[in-house]
């Protein structure tokens, strides 16, 4: 006997597109009158111009800047799409952080927008340079346009009022077209430049709809793809680097975040009666800090890692579904990001109790050690990539007093050795900005190689991670992890930590805490 199939597309009540099915549960009322009602009796928009962003004329320098480094070439920033947490619902959009330096947009503007650098004259382009930039987004619809009320993405009924391109346009310095003209923008005149055409760089990874477009383009003109590839990450490159110094409105922004992040951490202390006293007494912590990271700035600039006991081994434990129990050590890393999608890092590992033990205040202090002692090497001239050496040295020296190194010290120091990081596996710095680890795709000899300048922020972050399961350390040591984490802006005399009004010293911290929790 054969097997019956069923042709879905033939039942009756599936005459329905798949794409459409989403919206039957809000029943939109579809008549004519509803349409004309819609349409009318709105008040308009009576509103002035608004003046330029505070971030605008720092982002036409930086624009100016990328010009000076690819004359000649149009280049592609995308700010990038919304993305779908879940069916019909969607993430908070962010920006590509490329996108968002460039503009000095944070928040406050569309998905799906583009930045595009045209190239002109040497010279003639914006503020001196080789390009003229536009912005293209969907700017607000009209309230006669269907899209106002049915758009449950993007109408203004559903989500609220979008600028409008004129209001765009004072906001960032630069000319605005809508979306419908973004084709036509990145295709005209494209080719291969020995033909007398236009190369195109593009920010890839961020819009696949933008990616199909250069792409498509660059077939139709006979342009190698794989070659192509090599520019765009050329472009990546450099958009990346552009951020390795911060000029002075991001130190500003960072400054902002870090305070506010200060004041996350004081929430955490007061909350921690009431985490003591759930199952998931980790998520009270994190909940606590969220509040006031949307309270205060956009958003958390990463995932919070709130971590007691054991949990304070794991680098990445962002479950946060654990317990916190009296006698561990709570490992708090978290970041507020501002409106300006700058965000700080910190870590501090604080007592749940309100006091260390001896055990613990012994580890504590040794990380301590090495972040100050790394903090104080900070200077412009000195290599990245020093100042993990600085702090690894002193947690290995302090491993090897307490008998945990199975070599002698200078063996495990050694690049054939290597033995304390068993016990501190991550990097001591990072760069920091619009993202907690900002700059990834800068080239190694202008990252871990290069020498600090003045307007560079990292951190500095060294721990000691002693596992339940480390069977290779006395069982005193186990089940406790520490780490301390400050964000710090290299000055012409040296370092300044922007997080130092949060306690460090172990006396200071017990101090503050038992101050908070009263």
């Amino acid at each position: 006997m054969g097997t019956m199939t069923t042709d879905a597309s033939n039942t009756p009540g599936n005459d329905q597109p798949l794409e459409d099915r989403v919206n039957n549960r809000s029943q939109r009322p579809t008549s004519r009158a509803f349409k004309e009602f819609m349409a009318s009796n709105w008040a308009p928009d009576t509103s002035e111009l608004p003046d330029a962003d505070e971030a605008a004329s720092y982002a036409a320098q930086r624009r100016k800047a990328l010009s000076e480094r690819f004359p000649g070439e149009r280049l592609v920033i995308p700010a990038g799409p919304l993305k779908v947490r879940s069916n019909d619902t969607d993430y908070r959009f962010r920006p590509h952080s490329a996108f968002a330096h460039l503009t000095g947009l944070g928040v406050d503007h569309e998905p799906d927008a583009v930045l595009i650098l045209e190239p002109t004259d040497k010279g003639a382009g914006d503020e001196g340079g080789n390009h003229s930039a536009t912005l293209y987004f969907a700017p607000m619809a009209g309230r006669d346009s269907t899209e106002f009320y049915l758009n449950s993405r993007s109408g203004e009924f559903w989500i609220g009022p979008r600028p409008t391109l004129s209001k765009m346009s004072a906001r960032t310095g630069m000319p605005t077209e809508g979306l419908e003209q973004l084709e036509m923008a990145i295709t005209k005149n494209s080719g291969p430049q020995a033909l007398g055409g236009i190369r195109i760089r593009l920010v890839r990874e961020v819009d696949l709809n933008v990616e199909a477009l250069v792409d498509t383009s660059r077939i139709n003109t006979g342009q190698d793809l794989q070659a192509s590839d090599a520019l765009d990450n050329e472009l990546a490159e450099f958009v990346s680097e552009l951020r390795l110094v911060k000029d002075e409105y991001e130190i500003k922004e960072l400054k902002h975040s870090v305070a506010a992040t200060i004041e996350g951490f004081e929430d955490v202390v007061r909350s921690l009666d009431k985490a003591i006293a759930h199952q998931r007494g980790e998520r009270i912590v994190e909940g606590a800090f969220f509040a006031r990271a949307r309270a205060e700035g956009n958003e958390l600039g990463y995932d919070t890692i709130a971590a007691s006991g054991n949990n304070a081994t794991i680098l990445h434990w962002i479950r946060n579904n654990g317990t916190v129990r009296e006698g561990e050590v709570l490992l708090l890393d978290a970041g507020v990001e501002a409106d300006s999608l700058y965000t700080a890092d910190i870590t501090r590992s604080l007592p749940v109790s309100g006091k260390f033990t001896d055990v613990q205040r012994k580890i504590y202090q040794a990380v301590l050690d090495a972040a100050d002692a790394a903090f104080a090497a900070v200077k412009p001239g000195l290599k990245f990539r020093d100042l993990h050496n600085i702090a690894t040295r002193v947690l290995a020296e302090n491993l090897d007093s307490w008998g945990l190194l199975p070599v002698p010290l200078e063996e495990a120091l050694s690049p054939e050795g290597q033995h304390h990081r068993r016990w501190m596996p991550h990097g001591t710095s990072h760069h920091l900005g619009l993202d907690v680890h900002d700059c990834a795709q800068a080239r190694a000899e202008l990252y871990l190689d290069a020498e600090l300048q003045e307007g560079m922020v990292f951190t500095i972050e060294p721990g000691l991670y002693f596992k339940n399961e480390d069977l290779a350390i006395p069982e005193e040591y186990r089940g406790i992890g520490v780490r301390i984490e400050d964000d710090i802006l290299v000055t012409a005399e040296g370092g300044v930590n922007l997080s130092a009004a949060l306690p460090r010293d172990p006396d200071e911290v017990e101090a503050w805490m038992s101050k908070l929790r009263g």
